[in-house]
């Protein structure tokens, strides 16, 4: 048996990086059993930066879909129903403002019973705009029933036909102007020193 068979027995590899020789590393020498490049830089090698998670953007659109379906009910309750019915889609969107689109109850609905039926995305969105415009429609239709509750039934109708425009716009177009609200105040935010 050779000298470096009897060595390799007798003694583990190191797992240092230092060759059996002992003399320490160099840039260009592999250790012996695995022929892994070994550097003379000892500090751990940074983190990855996490990819931006983005969504698939029919999603958003998928759900503008169900929120104008159920925001078209709201208009056709009478009364105190409508209210009702207007404080679901506000609870939605305080869902999706919570969870983002994707988290929301529509976007559980794409995820599981549309998305697996479709190609997969040719680019995904970031997450950030759909979800700020989840707030927005919060605010819109929380407002609409708020207002009916301190006895102003009009602002129903009112607050649903402004968030149907809007859900109508994303759905049938694909023009989210909640998203568009989020990117001008991203241009119009002061540049951080």
């Amino acid at each position: 048996m050779s000298r470096r068979g009897r060595r390799a027995l007798t003694r583990p590899p190191r797992g240092d990086g230092v060759p059996p020789g002992g003399r320490g590393p160099t840039p260009t020498s592999r250790h012996p059993s695995l022929e892994i490049p070994v550097t003379t830089d000892r500090r751990p090698a940074p983190a990855p930066a996490p990819a931006p998670a983005g969504i698939d953007p029919r999603g958003p659109r998928f759900g503008a879909a169900v929120t104008a379906v159920l925001l078209v009910a709201v208009l056709l309750l009478p009364g105190a129903a409508a209210t009702v019915g207007l404080a679901v889609v506000a609870a939605l969107f305080a869902v999706g403002a919570a969870r983002g689109a994707q988290g929301s109850v529509p976007g559980l609905l794409f995820r599981r019973l549309v998305r697996p039926r479709l190609a997969p995305p040719t680019e995904l969105e970031d997450p950030r705009p759909p979800r700020f415009a989840q707030g927005v429609g919060l605010v819109i239709t929380g407002a609409g029933v708020v207002l009916a509750l301190l006895g102003v039934p009009e602002a129903v109708p009112v607050a649903a036909a402004l968030a149907l425009v809007a859900a109508v716009l994303n759905a049938a177009f694909g023009l989210c102007l909640g998203c568009e609200l989020y990117l001008l105040g991203v241009r119009l935010r002061p540049a951080r020193p």
